[in-house]
């Protein structure tokens, strides 16, 4: 007998997915890895069916409303949930929160905090809707919440979502599907931007939260002592709230082939936010095998030895970091225990551990 395995892909839907898109992404490729017994289902909003759906390994279904109605019934009425569905699992705290089959498994996957810990990076509206939503899975007992943070775990327990309902689990960072473009096709990309040479890389959006104007700082500072760091080269979507990049180099939203090309070719890998949920950026240079900087606030790899740590509130602290990166051996050794430190965080472990929480 098959089982029903319905997650939320509303995410896919939005302008901007970010990391959430990634789970979302990753978690159908795995749950599609593991065991043919399972029919997965993606339950989106109804209208224009995105690419990045039409691409996943699942069967989909659409709910009778659009996005922005459809995230706010969610709470209240389970639609376009499949009645057969033995788990429901809401990616984000959107929803749905209900629904399926009357034994049915109802999970919730929770990111961050992230509208606490760094309320000027979102709107009073965002705040509001987040906190609502908090109080709604803090209520019920039925609803058990994935996490990737055992920091998040902790302060969960404190907001009033009992410990025994949080399921720990991981990431992943393998892209089987995707190969990463020639180098020789990044550095005619880069040239049309004036980048010759070396160059550190940041990935990732482009809003306050991340903490670019200290890292660009830090950059300039760093360059003076050792021209090997090259431009700092920006990829990723501009976000919620103005920065200034200063001569930074942006290339904007690129194609995930180049995005893995330019982890593999850059020098150092920077990502210093003030604040993160989890931080796959840094976990996928790793995967690459290139050196990284990141701050110290970054729950993927703050904990990782191959990584340079460093205080995202302290440009002296940044810039350090820089240069202490490019004394990490930058051959093969140096890249194969990088690729090493995140080996097991692949899409179809952190399946396993999803299918591990709904038992």
């Amino acid at each position: 007998m098959r089982r029903t395995i319905t997650i939320s892909v509303d995410q896919l839907y939005r302008r901007q997915p970010g990391g959430i898109g990634t789970y979302v992404r990753g978690l159908a490729q795995g749950l599609a890895s593991l065991d043919e017994s399972f029919d997965v289902v993606g339950l989106g909003p109804r209208g224009a069916v995105p690419a990045d759906v039409t691409s996943l390994p699942l069967r989909l279904t659409s709910a009778p409303l659009p996005l922005d109605v459809l995230t706010r019934v969610w709470p209240l009425l389970a639609l376009g949930v499949p009645r057969e569905s033995s788990v429901v699992h809401a990616t984000s705290m959107a929803g749905p929160f209900g629904g399926g089959a009357s034994d049915a498994v109802h999970s919730v996957a929770m990111h961050d905090l992230m509208w606490r810990d760094d309320p000027g990076a979102t709107t009073r509206a965002g705040i509001k809707f987040h906190e609502e939503r908090l109080q709604l899975i803090a209520r019920r007992d039925d609803l058990r919440v994935f996490t990737t943070s055992p920091g998040l775990a902790e302060r969960l327990s404190s907001l009033g979502v009992a410990g025994a309902r949080v399921r720990m689990v991981r990431l992943g960072v393998d892209d089987a599907t995707q190969t990463a473009s020639p180098r020789e096709a990044v550095h005619e990309l880069l040239a049309t931007h004036a980048v010759t040479g070396p160059f550190t890389l940041y990935a990732g959006t482009r809003e306050p939260r991340k903490n670019l104007e200290r890292l660009i700082e830090a950059h300039h500072l760093a360059r003076v002592s050792n021209a090997e760091l090259g431009p700092l080269v920006m990829v990723g979507p501009s976000g919620w709230g103005a920065v200034d990049t200063s001569d930074a180099v942006l290339l904007g939203v690129v194609e995930r082939a180049t995005l893995l090309g330019l982890y593999r070719d850059a020098t150092v890998f920077a990502y210093v936010p003030r604040a993160e949920g989890w931080g796959l950026p840094p976990v996928e240079a790793l995967h690459a095998g290139t050196r990284v900087v990141a701050s110290s606030t970054t729950p993927s790899v703050c904990a990782n030895d191959a990584v340079v740590l460093v205080d995202p509130l302290d440009v002296d602290s940044i810039a350090e970091g820089l240069l202490r990166a490019l004394e990490q051996d930058g051959d093969e050794p140096g890249a194969a225990a990088r690729r090493a430190s995140v080996a097991e965080l692949t899409w179809r472990n952190a399946a396993l551990d999803h299918v591990a929480g709904w038992q």
